[in-house]
């Protein structure tokens, strides 16, 4: 373990600062597919339901473990020669990011709806597909203690990514039209294609080039062997799990939080500059101190101290319940909130990362992602329910004992941790 002065100028690694730019790229494409998409198609005057239907276009994110193999074994003619598996995979996706984006703003929802799904499609692949390959560089790139500060950089990165293809993308849309304000966040793409090409490639694995095996030891060693590697390992059943409840009680809150806040009788402008503006800011501070806690105390502990913290903010949310319409108690619920949440989350991502084998990086992670996205979304399901059945009080108070079980499973892990470890 690092100390604290170290832990803190681990954020000026080159490595790590790459990180930021890479995440900002992958978080370019993502509310092109969703939010500001379908707001731009509402201005088309296209219906709700055709609208709904679009949230459909998103799926290839959920499924990336399917392709996730292929990233891993295929090599791309003379650019892996040149750049390397990795670097090689990023820039195609980094170059087909861009060109979908182009494509889609190019269209017109209001009289060639189909060609817009389509290109919507095409951009959440290969979209998909850059973070299949930004994780797998991640992890190949940095040591286990360096995992929390790489995950907090790239999730600071896409935040802001996130923010300039939202508010951004909205802002130059008013001004200059759909098509240049996709133009201009397809440009931003420039930045990713740079560091791409700047970073070194993560040594190579050992082993036999694809050649050197018939069809069969290749589809085995691409889609059986990262899953067959996983469920050799001591306590993995345990493992995963934990990996599917950890996030549980911050599921459930993330899933009724704008409900909440238009029952509260909050406006669209104070929860958009509370929650999305201070909120943020509060995010990247987090995310920075959960990786300067990862280096310093062990990725176990750091999941143990953040997971705790995190559960404040479910508390602050139940004050703010009972306290009732407050600017200054939004104001404090959601940096505590946003704060903790942050923390967890890089700790969490470092935490995923030091579980994959570097033999099967995109495959496993992809899957271990794809879990805690498949559990997020079916535990979420039943929060509006409790909700109406206890009250937004006695709601925030559960999702503190939604909460629980992870942390137990946790305790589980770290008093199993083999002496001498590599605080896993």
């Amino acid at each position: 373990m690092r100390s604290w002065s170290a832990s803190i100028w681990l954020y000026l690694d080159r490595r790590i600062l790459a990180l930021f730019v890479l995440g900002f790229a992958s978080g370019l494409p993502l509310l092109l597919v969703y939010s500001t998409l379908s707001f731009w198609l509402r201005q088309e005057n296209v219906s709700l339901t055709e609208i709904g239907w679009f949230s459909l276009a998103g799926t290839a994110y959920g499924l990336k473990f399917v392709w996730a193999p292929l990233v891993d074994h295929i090599r791309i003619p003379i650019l892996t020669a040149c750049l390397g598996q990795r670097r090689s995979w990023l820039l195609c996706a980094q170059v087909a990011v861009a060109a979908t984006i182009l494509a889609l703003g190019a269209t017109n929802p209001g009289e060639a709806l189909t060609l817009t799904a389509f290109w919507a499609v095409a951009l959440a692949f290969a979209s998909a597909t850059q973070d299949i390959v930004v994780d797998a560089l991640r992890i190949e790139m940095l040591d286990d203690e360096e995992q929390g500060s790489g995950a907090a950089n790239f999730v600071n990165g896409y935040r802001v990514g996130t923010l300039a293809a939202g508010a951004g993308a909205l802002i130059l849309a008013d001004v200059y039209g759909w098509f240049w304000a996709y133009a201009a966040i397809a440009t931003l793409m420039i930045l990713g294609m740079a560091v791409t090409l700047l970073l070194p490639e993560p040594k190579s694995l050992e082993g036999p080039e694809p050649g050197h095996e018939d069809w069969r030891g290749r589809l085995q060693n691409a889609v059986v062997s990262p899953f067959r590697e996983f469920t050799r390992r001591e306590h993995w059943i345990i493992m995963l799990v934990f990996i599917a409840v950890y996030k549980y009680g911050d599921a459930l809150l993330g899933a009724m939080a704008n409900p909440f806040y238009a029952d509260m009788g909050f406006s669209g402008t104070e929860i958009a500059v509370i929650t999305k503006g201070w909120g943020l800011a509060m995010s990247l501070i987090g995310a920075i101190l959960g990786g300067i806690l990862v280096a310093r105390q062990g990725l176990l502990m750091a999941l143990f101290v953040t997971g705790v913290g995190q559960l404040t903010g479910n508390l602050a949310f139940a004050w703010l319940a009972s306290a009732g319409k407050s600017l200054s108690a939004l104001t404090f619920a959601i940096a505590v909130e946003n704060l903790t949440g942050a923390m967890a989350t890089a700790a969490f991502v470092a935490y995923l990362s030091s579980l994959c084998n570097v033999q099967f990086t995109a495959t496993q992670y992809a899957l271990l992602t794809s879990l805690t996205a498949q559990a997020r979304t079916v535990f979420a399901a039943g929060g509006g329910w409790l909700a109406d059945y206890l009250g937004w009080t006695l709601f925030f108070l559960t999702t503190i004992a939604a909460a629980a079980p992870g942390l137990v499973l946790l305790v589980w892990l770290m008093r199993r941790e083999a002496p001498g470890g590599n605080n896993l």
